[in-house]
């Protein structure tokens, strides 16, 4: 069994361990990456496959992507912080996702959105994803979901919920105890 694969993705300061990645994962990798005519091309299928493993992309994740795929890091953060699939924080163990985009709005999502935020202790207004001080639940706010006529819709992790209201809310919140 070949060790991890690991890149120094430290701080000048050194305060920072290397990024390792297990051997297992980087042989998928490596699988994924000679599918493609060039390394590049690969780069959505890599940060995926992280952060599938990881839970969410960090600094060292992204730049030890960039010297894989033989770039630069912002060619790669380019794309970590364009497409919303991707997160540079970790997430709680339940991803509570609000649909927002017109429908679901019209529908309740933004009312959706402040109650599941008050019920857990979080605001409303704070932009982006927000976990709980436990570290068990986030919630934020996505856009289009694909079930406009049965807003608003969320999902809990893989689960989706359509024509969701404050009691419906609070069944899901129950099973993320």
């Amino acid at each position: 069994m070949s060790s991890p694969v690991s890149v120094n993705a430290s701080a000048p300061t050194g305060a920072v361990a290397p990024f390792r990645v297990p051997a297992p994962l980087a042989a998928e990798i490596d699988e994924v990456i000679s599918h493609y005519p060039q390394k590049r091309s690969a780069s959505l299928m890599v940060l995926h496959a992280l952060q599938e493993h990881f839970g969410y992309l960090s600094k060292g994740a992204i730049e030890w992507t960039a010297s894989k795929l033989e770039l630069q890091p912002i060619n790669v953060y380019e794309l970590v912080t364009f497409y919303p699939m991707f997160r540079q924080e970790a997430v709680g163990k339940y991803q509570l996702k609000v649909c927002r985009t017109l429908s679901c709005a019209l529908g309740g999502s933004y009312e959706l959105h402040d109650h599941l935020c008050h019920k857990l202790g979080l605001s409303s207004h704070a932009h982006g994803p927000q976990t709980t001080k436990d570290g068990k639940v986030t919630v934020e706010f996505v856009e289009c979901l694909a079930s406009c006529g049965t807003a608003p819709v969320m999902m809990c992790n893989a689960d989706f919920y359509e024509s969701v209201s404050t009691a419906k809310a609070n069944e899901i919140l129950a099973h993320c105890k």
